[in-house]
């Protein structure tokens, strides 16, 4: 860390009013957990009263939107925080993932076609809708070539997601009581792939450190028997992508880094107010309707997210440990009531937003490619 940033206090920051607990506490322990390994103090939550004048290295539970909001915080750049900046809110959201139907569809003000332009040869066949009046034109447009995936763009770890196979069984969703609403917060219409592999290829810079890593996200059940998010393994390694590439990788692998790699800097092109410090991109490769197999990115999260456990564990071993080339990490949750498996680390062990139990822990291992 640079002298500045040597006096910053670590301050856990959960965004949104009335985040469940296990986002407040997960956190507050990666927050805890980056004081510690950085040799910084650990301020805890966020207080206006109390940190309205210390100099702080945020760690938002969302990235922050608009400028009044980061002034608040005082944070100025990347160095202030682990996360990121937007100037509107869709813009960290899936939705600038694909073009709209056409110049005269409804798009959010700020909204930058460059965006689409420069990314439409890595991302999945899809249109972006925040208009009822635009919705079902796109969805003709798009189950031509088979089904679709309705993606509601503030829904997080997979929730809310519906496989749309025909106009008719469009129709049904338009002729729901909250239609209009879904569609003017913004939905993602995407081709849907079969035989998915989901990789998570990301950046953080953390001070003076820069990690880069690639990886497979996988699924679990929940409570209610739902498919959501179970976590990342995590191939890490101290350095940029180049250093990441330099590893012997599988092609669907180097592909999915390649194509997070274009996105990543459409974003800084197109929407120039644009930073972060943490830069987590989801590519899914899977099979289409005629069995042709497609690549593409689906999003980015630049906040923190279910595989910055395994970041910061990969922080620390790399800090303990110089001289590692590369470190193989796992971030983990699970909806069952477990003990906690052996050489591993507790993030989490407690009630979830949709399930009496949650349990998240981060284990490391030897990369041995």
């Amino acid at each position: 860390m640079t002298p500045k940033n040597r006096k910053k206090l670590v301050v856990a920051h959960s965004t949104r009013e009335g985040a469940p607990q296990h986002e407040v506490e997960t956190n507050r322990a990666l927050a805890r957990w980056l004081a510690q390994i950085l040799g910084l103090k650990f301020g805890g939550s966020y207080d206006p009263d109390q940190h309205a004048d210390r100099a702080l290295y945020l760690l938002p539970t969302q990235t922050l939107v608009g400028a009044a909001q980061a002034r608040a915080l005082n944070v100025n750049g990347p160095e202030d925080l682990w996360g990121g900046y937007v100037d509107h809110d869709f813009i960290c959201t899936k939705a600038i993932s694909h073009g709209v139907l056409g110049p005269d569809a409804v798009t959010p003000p700020g909204w930058s076609p460059l965006f689409c332009e420069r990314v439409r040869d890595v991302v999945l066949d899809g249109l972006s809708v925040f208009a009822l009046q635009d919705a079902r034109e796109a969805a003709t447009r798009l189950l031509y070539s088979g089904p679709i995936r309705l993606k509601p763009v503030h829904a997080c770890a997979g929730r809310g997601q519906e496989v749309i196979r025909s106009l008719d069984a469009f129709d049904v969703v338009l002729a729901r009581p909250n239609a209009a609403q879904l569609f003017e917060s913004g939905v993602v219409l995407e081709q849907d792939l079969h035989d998915v592999i989901t990789h998570s290829v990301g950046q953080s810079f953390i001070g003076e450190h820069v990690l880069s890593y690639c990886g497979e996200q996988f699924l679990t059940q929940d409570a209610h028997g739902e498919e959501v998010y179970g976590g990342s393994d995590l191939i890490v390694v101290p350095g940029d992508y180049e250093k990441l590439l330099a590893l012997a990788l599988p092609d669907d692998v180097r592909q999915a880094i390649e194509q997070a790699q274009v996105f990543d800097a459409a974003a800084d092109e197109a929407y120039p107010g644009f930073y972060a410090s943490r830069r987590n991109y989801d590519i899914a490769q899977g099979l289409d309707s005629d069995g042709q197999r497609r690549s593409g990115v689906l999003e980015q999260s630049w906040r923190m997210g279910g595989a910055s456990s395994a970041e910061v564990a990969a922080l620390q071993s790399f800090i303990n440990h110089p001289g590692l080339r590369a470190i193989r990490v796992s971030s983990v949750e699970t909806y069952v009531e477990q003990a906690l498996p052996a050489d591993a680390i507790e993030v989490y062990r407690g009630p979830a937003e949709n399930s009496e139990f949650l349990l998240k822990y981060v284990t490391v291992k030897s990369y041995d490619g």
